[in-house]
């Protein structure tokens, strides 16, 4: 457990932050960093502890809540303190223990595990609750702790220290988030894999589990980005109707810094969700295009039987009919017959050949399908109105119209 104070500097309008109390300075909030060692097996315990520093009871159902390793993404709101808890992916960045080495062992849904970040938040008080090895959260702790090697007044230079206990959550909040943003390049890589293996034609593919397990995985992350935007929404609104957190006479402008920081946060959300969409889409693009061409290869296989057997049969017919058991067969006694009837056959051969190439049913190529597509019009019935397009007899049809019309007009 570590304890963070946030003070309000008593001639200048900036706050500082110190890891001990300080008597002289006016006391603007309290950030209670907890890992779930501190709480786990010692709940009592626990909260004994947050109330010498807050004055805080928390709710017993709240404290199941946060001890609750798979609780979803939510928030609730009660007179005393309002209650977040937002989920966290489990990156390769983060040092969370796994296995028979964990205190508590993740679920893991597709190959991914998520963890809680709990969120208790007062005007005066900010308690979170994480596991040991969350990168994001010790990163900005260790950038607030840089902090007290400076005076007090040179604090807020580089980076400005948050001033309530909101502003901290949704900083811890972009901070989880940003993380997010991250894996985008790793997991394109990971789509152009398995489009490469879907669409590479000289093995078949069998990684069917594996790329099942990837897509399942996408829509895991896509459905963790739906309840941390539905649990965000319910916090601005919670902001936007009724929030105690902002006082002052700065408090409608307090209001629109915080609504913008949440604007914010939901908008890489978003983009997240929408990136992981864009993947699972590229992913079932791959697949159907594997499916096609494994369709067009087999038509392609098809067509080249189809075409073996069209030139055999007339040969198969030749042998059938001159291998019928007669007497009296033409040619029979002939010395040249046998000759005379493979000449015969190889012209048939090559007769069907020289057909099928100008139908353009062997030997396609893009030459041949533009030929195709040009020829279309010629390749349609006979028009047997055909004379009609001849130009004399248009005229002479011409003619004959007119003067049908000068009889009718004086009858």
């Amino acid at each position: 457990m570590q304890v963070y104070y946030f003070y309000q500097h008593p001639t200048e309008q900036h706050i500082f932050v110190q890891k001990d109390q300080n008597a002289t300075a006016e006391p603007v909030f309290l950030w209670i960093d907890c890992t779930r060692e501190d709480v786990v097996n010692r709940a009592d315990e626990w909260q004994k502890e947050i109330y010498q520093y807050t004055q805080l009871i928390l709710n017993e159902f709240h404290v199941k809540d946060i001890l609750n390793l798979e609780h979803p993404c939510s928030f609730d709101t009660l007179e005393d303190y309002d209650l977040l808890i937002f989920r966290k992916l489990i990156t390769p960045d983060d040092d969370i223990k796994t296995g028979a080495q964990a205190l508590e062992q993740h679920e893991k849904m597709f190959g991914l595990a998520t963890t809680p970040v709990s969120f208790i938040m007062t005007p005066q008080v900010l308690i979170t609750v994480r596991e040991q090895g969350n990168r994001a959260v010790e990163n900005y702790i260790s950038r607030i702790e840089m902090n007290f090697t400076r005076s007090v007044q040179e604090q807020n230079k580089s980076r400005k220290v948050s001033t309530t206990p909101l502003d901290l959550a949704l900083r811890l909040l972009n901070s989880i988030v940003d993380g997010y943003l991250d894996l985008r390049v790793p997991l394109t890589r990971r789509v152009e894999f398995w489009q490469q293996e879907l669409l590479q034609g000289h093995r078949r593919f069998t990684k069917w589990d594996q790329l099942l397990q990837e897509s399942m995985s996408f829509q895991q992350v896509e459905n963790l980005c739906e309840e941390q935007i539905d649990t965000l929404q319910e916090l601005r609104d919670e902001i936007v109707d009724n929030y105690p957190h902002l006082k002052g006479k700065k408090k409608s402008e307090r209001q629109d810094i915080m609504l913008v920081r949440m604007n914010d946060l939901v908008s890489h959300v978003e983009r997240i969700q929408k990136h992981t969409v864009r993947l699972r889409a590229s992913i079932q693009a791959a697949i159907d295009l594997h499916f096609s061409a494994i369709a067009n290869q087999t038509n392609e296989n098809m067509r080249i039987l189809a075409i073996i057997t069209a030139i055999f049969a007339p040969l198969t017919l030749l042998t059938g009919v001159y291998g019928m058991n007669f007497e009296f067969i033409p040619g029979l006694k002939s010395p040249t017959g046998f000759w005379s009837m493979l000449i015969v056959m190889l012209l048939t051969t090559l007769l069907l050949v020289y057909y099928f190439y100008r139908r353009h049913l062997v030997g396609r190529g893009e030459k041949s399908v533009i030929d195709l597509l040009a020829q279309q019009h010629q390749d349609q019935h006979v028009n047997l109105f055909w004379f009609l397009n001849y130009q004399p007899i248009k005229q002479s049809v011409k003619e004959t119209m007119k003067e049908v019309e000068k009889l009718t007009k004086f009858k």
